[in-house]
């Protein structure tokens, strides 16, 4: 495959590190496409591939892919051969949780640092209910077996996990074992290491000056 057959647009300082880690499970070739906010990810030019004018997005052989959840799942399915979304007859527990965390996670924890909470009253409106509730079940999600969506690694983990390892370590979550545990045993995965150093590497040349 030729890189120009997958091309990654990207900031490292963003969630495109949940799509990093996962092109890097995958192990195939790609193109990095590298934006910064204010100018390149609000050009024309990347407006045609995201009208949001934000990071991560994919191109897949001229198919447009954007949101994280939506992205992992797609790259999942367009490479089967490294097997990291389970069988269509397995997918019960593997799409819950992965849009789960896509959406009552996230917007319970961005509106938990915002310092917003929604009125008891009023919870029912809110996909999430309330922080808490979130959060215990998350812990659930979690703690029932080794991994997120059964005893198998898969892209649901690149996501969720992406969510929990950020929880732990910028304090939007409480650092609970269950998801202590968890962490655990997705952060010494070689995929994850790669992509972390290649985004390191990145944020040091944009601080730099020199991309």
């Amino acid at each position: 495959m030729n890189t120009l057959d997958l091309i990654f647009y990207t900031n490292p300082q963003s969630r495109s590190r949940i799509v990093r880690w996962m092109l890097e499970e995958l192990q195939v070739p790609y193109q990095v496409e590298l934006l910064e906010y204010g100018t390149s990810m609000k050009s024309k030019s990347y407006l045609a591939v995201n009208p949001m004018g934000k990071v991560p997005a994919i191109s897949h052989r001229g198919k447009i892919v954007t949101e994280c959840a939506a992205i992992c799942a797609y790259l999942a399915d367009a490479f089967p051969e490294q097997a990291l979304a389970p069988d269509l007859k397995d997918r019960a527990q593997y799409y819950r949780w992965m849009f789960f965390a896509a959406g009552p996670l996230e917007s319970a924890v961005t509106n938990e640092a915002l310092r917003f909470q929604v009125p008891s009253r009023l919870e029912r409106m809110a996909g999430y209910g309330n922080f808490e509730h979130t959060v215990e079940t998350l812990a659930h999600a979690v703690s029932r077996s080794n991994y997120v969506a059964g005893d198998r690694f898969s892209a649901a983990d690149v996501y969720v996990g992406s969510h929990v390892g950020w929880g732990l370590e910028f304090g939007t979550l409480p650092k609970r074992t269950e998801f202590v545990l968890y962490f655990n045993r997705l952060k010494d995965r070689p995929a994850y290491k790669r992509a972390n150093d290649l985004d390191d590497e990145l944020t040091k040349q944009l601080g730099s000056g020199n991309v």
